[in-house]
């Protein structure tokens, strides 16, 4: 025997859309007959109908969870909307740090005097420029062209040393000696990014293992020490592990308001791997008297995963001592 049926409503095709049939495209469903001595089983016919009754009625919650997909894509295109025209109308707020400025910030206790292997302790005029990027969301910022450098001398050994890049960032780095040779210890970094009203701030720190070098007490052109730094970060979670080899490029004379500078030349690489993936380039020029830097220039692409996908920060600068003198 043959059943016709004219109007046929089709599963789900995973997409929360729903095939029915035309009427001109019949859908024929063939029963078999039963046989003579064979009983049909009522019982199974009569699960057959409850089955399809149970999935009907599990398959509408589901059909019901589909269609707020359309209402939540609209509210995530909605704030990302909200959010591009944020960073649209959003300008570079950052802005160049004076002298006077970063000497209100020295703390008259820390000042110390200063040794063999340590530099005076004071607020060192730099300048320089530079830029900063983020891609996800997509905002930039400057550095420069006042870029302040502060000396702060931490018990008899060890002393810290500041840039502020702009109002929106610094950076800090300190440094030890040991018998004779200066290594670095670690170091934070503050930023700044103006969203709109909204402003995000992140803080690193790092500490750096024995022997991570800076100035070697001696050295030979080509000579590699390899530094390890460790650190965490304030607005991402887990850990930064960044490595690399650090090459003595050899020995110059650089000129500081017309005042001759012997300093050493070095080139560092670091690899970062762990909570924030990329690469650091920079060349930095040391006095050889005490290790202050006399001129830096840098290019660092880092990587981090975002609630709102991979975001790539990218920083390309240069600054350079313009007095050997410190204010304080």
């Amino acid at each position: 025997m043959v059943l016709r049926v004219r109007n046929v409503t089709g599963d789900t095709d995973g997409h929360g859309f729903q095939e029915v049939l035309a009427p001109s495209e019949p859908v024929f469903i063939t029963l078999p007959l039963p046989r003579p001595g064979v009983s049909t089983p009522a019982e199974g016919v009569g699960a057959g109908r409850g089955d399809v009754g149970n999935n009907a009625q599990e398959q509408a919650p589901n059909r019901r969870r589909r269609r707020r997909w359309p209402w939540i894509m609209g509210v995530v295109v909605l704030l990302a909307g909200v959010g591009a025209g944020l960073v649209f109308l959003t300008p570079n707020r950052a802005r160049p740090v004076t002298l006077r400025q970063a000497e209100s910030r020295l703390a008259k206790s820390a000042n110390g005097t200063p040794g063999a292997g340590r530099p005076a302790p004071g607020v060192y005029q730099y300048t320089g420029s530079g830029t900063e990027k983020l891609s996800l969301p997509p905002l930039s910022q400057t550095e420069g062209p006042s870029i302040p450098g502060t000396v702060t001398l931490q018990g008899a050994n060890c002393w810290v040393f500041r840039i502020d890049y702009s109002t929106h960032h610094w950076e800090t780095w300190r440094y030890c000696l040991h018998d004779g040779d200066l290594w670095e210890a670690g170091g934070q970094t503050w930023q700044l990014w103006s969203i709109g009203l909204l402003n995000v701030t992140n803080l690193s720190t790092f500490t750096c293992s024995p022997g991570s070098m800076s100035l070697p007490s001696k050295a030979s052109v080509d000579e590699v020490w390899v530094s390890r730094c460790t650190g965490t970060n304030t607005s991402v979670k887990g850990q930064t592990i960044s490595t690399g080899p650090y090459r003595f490029m050899g020995l110059t004379t650089i000129s500081v308001g017309g005042t001759p500078v012997r300093t050493a030349h070095f080139l560092r690489i670091r690899t970062d791997i762990g909570a924030q993936r990329g690469t650091e380039r920079s060349e930095i020029w040391l006095s050889t008297s005490n290790g202050l830097p006399l001129r830096l220039q840098q290019a660092i692409k880092v990587t981090t995963s975002t609630f709102l996908g991979t975001s790539t920060y990218t920083q390309v600068g240069v600054f350079a001592l313009a007095s050997l003198v410190p204010h304080r």
